[in-house]
């Protein structure tokens, strides 16, 4: 199981800064940050220890299996992310 970030996203990067793997993208500092919409987590990282979870103001991240059914499609939109 992963987190999956949806798209209510602030891009705040609070969920960057306590991910202790740094499994979501992109930061400021990378090239995509301007013109994506949202933040990604990395499915194929992500440890499922749930620190993003409380520091995420805007309630967009939840654990895949958590996920409401209107929200599903954002769980291939973050893996779609980093399929390179």
């Amino acid at each position: 199981m992963a987190y999956v970030i949806t798209d209510t996203c602030t891009k705040d990067e609070n969920c960057i800064e306590v991910c202790p793997i740094g499994c979501i993208h992109p930061t400021k500092d990378e090239p995509k940050f301007a013109e994506v919409t949202q933040l990604y987590v990395n499915p194929d990282e992500c440890t499922d220890c749930g620190a993003c979870i409380p520091v995420c103001e805007s309630n967009s991240i939840f654990p895949i299996d958590d996920l409401p059914e209107e929200l599903k499609g954002f769980a291939e939109k973050n893996a779609a992310y980093f399929a390179h």
